[in-house]
């Protein structure tokens, strides 16, 4: 059976730190599942599946203490090649306030939509800022289902898109 782990590691964005950390997974014969590596703000995030035999917290808490990052583990069950792929991009733009996220996401999960990712972004001037949504996601439910249901935020001002996503089978 294999031991798969979530490694999350959080510290200030600079160069090496993905380096870093898979080189010494490396050595200590780790493999990768799959991967999330993103800079937000001024902070760098690697969210990654981690699958090998010991104590993964234990073989890279020195690691994280020398390129000054928080380290977290959690067992997890693998489930690799077992995706479904999305169907449905959803783009949003609107004036930055709170629960935008909160909105968006709810109504589109009271639609059925499944959100497989979903990235933002803020914009815009300190005293005019944008938020910016990019979501994708899975639904069985029609596009025009969808958009229906995010058509109350439209009326707000919300600037939303909802689109199939082009999939080729073969």
């Amino acid at each position: 059976m294999t031991n798969w782990n979530m490694l999350t590691l959080v510290g200030e964005d600079r160069p090496g730190i993905v380096a870093g950390v898979t080189d010494a997974l490396y050595r200590r014969q780790w493999n990768l599942g799959e991967a999330s590596m993103i800079r937000l703000g001024g902070n760098f995030t690697i969210m990654m599946m981690v699958s090998g035999d010991g104590d993964l917290y234990a073989e890279l808490k020195q690691v994280a203490v020398d390129m000054k990052l928080r380290i977290h583990v959690d067992p997890i069950v693998g489930m690799l090649h077992q995706h479904v792929a999305p169907n449905i991009q959803v783009r949003v733009a609107g004036a930055d306030r709170a629960g935008i996220v909160a909105q968006v996401t709810g109504a589109l999960a009271e639609a059925g939509f499944n959100i497989l990712e979903l990235e933002s972004d803020v914009a815009g001037l300190r005293d005019k800022p944008v938020y910016i949504m990019n979501i994708q996601g899975y639904s069985e439910a029609p596009v025009e289902s969808l958009r229906d249901a995010v058509a109350p935020l439209v009326a707000q001002g919300m600037d939303v898109d909802v689109s199939p996503i082009e999939t080729m089978v073969g």
